[in-house]
């Protein structure tokens, strides 16, 4: 078996409902993954699903911008990233950045629970490869 696949958890204050309860139902995949997340986002899916996390900072703080260092680092596989498109943020530039780097470095990116669903379960993502059109 491979390494662990390592992913990022950021939730805004609107959604973090949603990455609560998505954590949960992902349980057993993500205790099996090494997990990073902003501060507060991380310290709530720890207690709630009792999942191993390391912290960063708070988004507003440099924990969006941290991650998007370890994106380009290319020591992300994938950014759960529940934002709140109807809220403005103090730290819109760094949640930007991270968008466009997670693009930009093909680091898959899911904004909301329907995207995560689809990504968290694609055989695509265990095995690093990425499907190329013929």
């Amino acid at each position: 078996m491979g390494a662990p696949l390592r992913i990022a958890l950021i939730a805004h204050d609107a959604p973090k409902t949603d990455m609560l309860e998505w954590a949960r139902w992902n349980r057993e995949l993500l205790s099996r993954a090494k997990l990073y997340a902003t501060k507060h986002t991380g310290e709530l899916v720890a207690a709630d699903a009792g999942l191993r996390i390391e912290l960063l900072l708070s988004g507003p703080q440099g924990g969006d911008a941290q991650i998007s260092a370890m994106i380009t680092r290319r020591e992300i596989d994938l950014v759960v990233f529940f934002w709140d498109p109807l809220a403005t943020q103090a730290h819109a530039s760094d949640v930007s950045a991270l968008i466009r780097l997670a693009v930009l470095h093909d680091v898959g990116i899911a904004c909301n629970r329907r995207s995560a669903d689809l990504m968290i379960s694609s055989p695509l993502l265990r095995s690093g490869s990425v499907a190329v059109a013929s």
